[in-house]
């Protein structure tokens, strides 16, 4: 299993990075997870080619993890004209959310007749979730978007990905990271309290807790990125644009 960085950011661009997107190599598949408005701008800049990735998972309904996906669709259909279907993985109404999204942004999108089938799958909590070698479970966590938002759990060969999608901590975080070869995390604040998002203080409380091999933080907000020397914990790494780490 291989994790690419295509975006690191939040949702306002701090330090110029890009809205979230992890994509994952393992086996013959390519998968997304969330797919922020700049997803098609990052897997460019990277060499990822759109049409390989069979699947997308998104952690919950807002626009900076899931509001790509209208680009992904009509690039796939102007573009390169994709005939391969697509499987989207997300909370309840996913695919009414994506309807009403891509008939803000682009009116009468979602009468286009595609080449390429769209098949969305809800998920349902800790109710694994099998596509193609992987094995996804969600677990709920604490982030108002208009539907239930989840932290998702990867396992594929004996190696475990899990992302913690946006949250303020929650207790559900320790089963869904808990053996983890990589865990990735959002971190938006560095000690103050950040609304329904975590700080690096509440991961560094947490750490040994959560019991993850490595941590990655990403989705860091303006304060977390200037005080980010001081993460100093081996275990920890800060998600860059670009970075690559195998599983």
């Amino acid at each position: 299993m291989k994790v690419t960085v295509v975006g690191s950011g939040d949702a306002f661009g701090s330090g110029g990075r890009l809205q979230t997107c992890y994509h994952v190599a393992v086996r013959d598949e390519q998968l997304l997870i969330d797919c922020g408005a700049t997803v098609l701008i990052g897997m460019q800049r990277l060499g990822l080619d759109p049409d390989r990735v069979s699947t997308i998972l998104i952690s919950h309904l807002h626009g900076d993890h899931f509001a790509g996906l209208v680009w992904f669709m009509l690039h796939a259909h102007y573009v390169t004209g994709r005939t391969a279907p697509l499987t989207i993985a997300g909370p309840a109404g996913i695919a009414r959310r994506f309807a009403a999204a891509a008939e803000a942004l682009f009116p009468k999108s979602t009468e286009i007749e595609r080449r390429f089938e769209m098949n969305f799958v809800e998920y349902a909590e800790r109710d694994p979730l099998d596509i193609g070698p992987v094995r996804v479970t969600p677990f709920e966590v604490l982030h108002p978007s208009g539907a239930p938002p989840y932290a998702l759990r990867l396992e594929c060969d004996g190696k475990v990905l899990s992302f913690s999608g946006d949250t303020k901590w929650v207790e559900s975080l320790i089963p869904a990271a808990n053996g983890a070869d990589l865990f990735i995390t959002e971190c938006f604040g560095f000690s103050e309290q950040a609304g329904y998002h975590m700080t690096w203080r509440d991961i560094e409380r947490n750490i040994d807790r959560l019991g993850a091999r490595r941590v990655l933080l990403t989705h860091m907000g303006i304060d977390m990125l200037a005080n980010r020397q001081h993460v100093a914990d081996p275990r920890v790494m800060l998600a860059e644009e670009g970075m690559q780490i195998a599983l």
